[in-house]
């Protein structure tokens, strides 16, 4: 979906050892804000520099709109992650990365499942 951008490599890989850590301790079953710090707690512990609810301005036509985009974290400055945890990863989750994506000028998206047996099967990697 895109192409690769290799100064992401490293840094998505991390993100998702991390994921898979945080997956096998808590395992799947809580809220999405639990995963949340957990993986901030991780990402941060691998001494990799997390970058939590940013406000993303939307412009439209010269105007700032109010509207309040977040993504969970920008991780490395490169890499946007959208955590989540819930039954069944929709279109609308991933259409969410890809607006983020875009809003940020960034190129790599991580969309993590946390709601899943196994965290693999939790995973999707997005990219403009």
């Amino acid at each position: 979906m895109g192409l690769t951008y290799p100064e992401s490599i490293p840094l998505t890989k991390e993100v998702i050892g991390a994921a898979i850590e945080v997956h096998k301790y808590l395992g799947p079953g809580l809220l999405e804000n639990a995963y949340d710090e957990a993986l901030n707690i991780e990402l941060t512990e691998r001494r990799l520099s997390v970058e939590r609810q940013r406000s993303i301005p939307l412009i439209y036509k010269s105007h700032s709109i109010q509207a309040v985009y977040r993504p969970d974290m920008i991780v490395g400055g490169l890499v946007i992650v959208e955590v989540k945890a819930v039954e069944k990863v929709l279109a609308v989750h991933k259409s969410q990365v890809l607006t983020y994506l875009k809003m940020t000028g960034l190129h790599v998206g991580l969309l993590l499942n946390f709601n899943v047996p196994a965290m693999t099967g939790g995973i999707s990697r997005i990219s403009l």
